[in-house]
């Protein structure tokens, strides 16, 4: 192991979920790490327990709300600061919303869904790319989802900001390759994160673990999907060996999304 052996990678939503999975295998890894989130008290504990398993890890953490474009400039700021440079963005942080029908859809929340993983995002990739563009190299991972590639019942504004999210991964490859920037995307399906959790104690409040399992049957694999699988694939996205793929959407998700109608 070593493919991000002294890359700086930017990591938002990095105190928990994909995102701290993400950071593990990118530790591994070799990478110097700026862990970012709006939690605090979670981030530091993150970056702790980084710091305790990986003893020679290069991290800074760094508290930002990414709907905040001042937040996200300061972040980029503070990493460049710290690093001199940033060689891998993996553009994480986002939020599901509540499950309700579109024309039913509580407009504040509609609209907190949009300002973090639209607006989040772009503002990520506003600040990030710039950095890259004078290095003249980079790697950029958006995270989408199968909400991103298809529809998902009573979660209209995460499917729509995430259809956006691949939408502006399509722009910025088609934009940046010339300046050696490689921007993908990735589109988890049923992650076992603390989000994917609360999804299913929606569904089945009385036995969230039965709403699992009903829905890990779709799958063809019969499971669901462990973080540590989305994170290896980020830090082969985020490495050198990624060199000729861009302004994918690539599924991570067991096969599912190939199935029609299913739930």
């Amino acid at each position: 192991m070593g493919s991000l052996k002294d890359k700086v990678v930017v990591i938002t939503g990095a105190a928990m979920g994909l995102g701290y999975a993400t950071a593990e295998q990118a530790a591994k890894n070799g990478a110097k790490l700026a862990l970012v989130d709006y939690n605090a008290d979670s981030l530091q504990k993150a970056a702790d327990g980084l710091k305790a398993h990986y003893p020679d890890l290069e991290v800074i953490a760094i508290v930002a709300d990414v709907s905040d474009e001042a937040a996200v400039k300061n972040y980029v700021d503070e990493t460049v600061n710290a690093f001199g440079r940033i060689d891998g963005f993996y553009n994480n942080a986002g939020i599901e919303g509540r499950q309700a029908p579109l024309t039913s859809y509580d407009l504040d929340v509609f609209k907190k869904v949009i300002d973090i993983n639209l607006m989040g995002a772009y503002f990520g990739l506003r600040y990030v790319i710039p950095v890259m563009q004078q290095q003249q190299h980079g790697r950029i991972v958006n995270v989408a989802s199968v909400g991103g590639i298809r529809g998902v019942m009573n979660q209209t504004p995460y499917v729509a900001t995430k259809h956006a999210v691949s939408g502006m991964t399509k722009n910025a490859a088609l934009e940046y390759g010339k300046d050696g920037i490689v921007t993908n995307a990735i589109a988890p399906g049923a992650i076992l994160t603390p989000m994917v959790a609360e999804a299913f104690n929606q569904i089945n409040p009385a036995d969230p673990k039965k709403a699992e399992s009903e829905y890990a049957q779709f799958n063809p694999t019969k499971r669901l999907g462990l973080p540590e699988e989305v994170g290896k694939l980020v830090v082969f996205l985020l490495s050198e060996d990624c060199s000729y793929v861009s302004g994918q959407t690539i599924a991570v998700d067991g096969g599912q999304s190939n199935s029609y109608g299913f739930a």
